[in-house]
């Protein structure tokens, strides 16, 4: 009985885990480039049950035999394997912005950051004081020849991530000269987005702030070539790949779970203490 208490608090545990990666991605359902977190279980190693009463080695002529045999097998509960991110493509949502990005196909951004290269899906990029493309939190993003500098509304972005200016208008920021307008004639190419990918990137680390690092499991970045780039689309961002009413049904789910291990404890307790009182009442 007292082994039935575990199983059933690895159980509870188990639940635990899980409904934190639930509240997690319902908490960040209106996070840009967001990714979902799902947490995988495995079962601790079962027992191989024998009849007590035929313990013993018999003989026969080529050898011999175990007189106990097995007669079924014991679970020992749950434990948790891995949680690890699903970065399933998120839907693109236009916007107002020329420094909002978004990807269609695998991939990150590279970010600059105080404790090196970074990688994020969240293209919510703004314009620096210094006229750098960065993160809401200030880190530069990165091109291929280093971080970007720009101009507002004198930059464009295309499907390949390369970023043209135009050179007609290379100081005058205030000169309307955006994507709905023809005064693109004299363009010169800046830099291209330093896109990069993994060899399992769902084994990637995540430090907040959307962003993403690398681990010794996903393998070092490498940067995407080109026919193999994921298409870039400047004035949209990848909404989270989280839909609420699977999440809150998974929430259900993890109650109902909780609860039956819950009732499981209970009900040996209960036994249990049944057990004791009545040896103790014939002894």
């Amino acid at each position: 009985m007292i082994r039935g208490w575990y199983t059933a608090a690895s159980g509870m545990r188990a639940q635990q885990w899980r409904l934190d990666a639930v509240a997690n991605n319902l908490a960040n359902v209106d996070t840009d480039g967001y990714k979902r977190d799902v947490a995988a279980f495995k079962a601790f190693p079962e027992l191989l049950l024998r009849r007590q009463d035929d313990d013993g080695v018999y003989h026969i002529p080529f050898g011999s035999a175990d007189a106990a045999p097995i007669i079924g097998k014991m679970g020992m509960g749950v434990e948790l394997n891995e949680l690890y991110t699903c970065f399933e493509q998120g839907a693109l949502k236009e916007t107002t912005s020329d420094f909002d990005l978004a990807m269609d196909g695998k991939g990150f951004f590279a970010v600059a950051t105080p404790y090196g290269e970074r990688y994020t899906r969240n293209g919510s990029f703004v314009l620096g004081k210094e006229g750098y493309l960065e993160t809401k939190e200030g880190y530069p993003v990165l091109g291929e020849n280093g971080p970007i500098r720009v101009r507002a509304n004198n930059f464009q972005i295309d499907k390949d991530g390369s970023i043209w200016i135009n050179a007609a208008y290379p100081n005058e920021p205030e000169v309307m000269v955006g994507r709905e307008t023809n005064l693109w004639e004299d363009t010169v190419l800046l830099d291209t987005l330093k896109i990069v990918e993994f060899e399992l990137d769902r084994y990637l680390e995540k430090q907040g702030s959307s962003l993403y690092r690398e681990s010794e499991t996903s393998g070092p970045a490498m940067v995407m070539l080109e026919g193999e780039r994921p298409r870039v689309f400047q004035g949209f961002l990848e909404a989270a790949n989280v839909d609420p009413v699977v999440e809150m049904v998974q929430m259900i789910e993890v109650n109902r779970a909780y609860e039956a291990n819950q009732k499981m404890i209970q009900t040996e307790d209960s036994a249990l203490g049944t057990l004791i009182n009545q040896v103790a009442k014939f002894s």
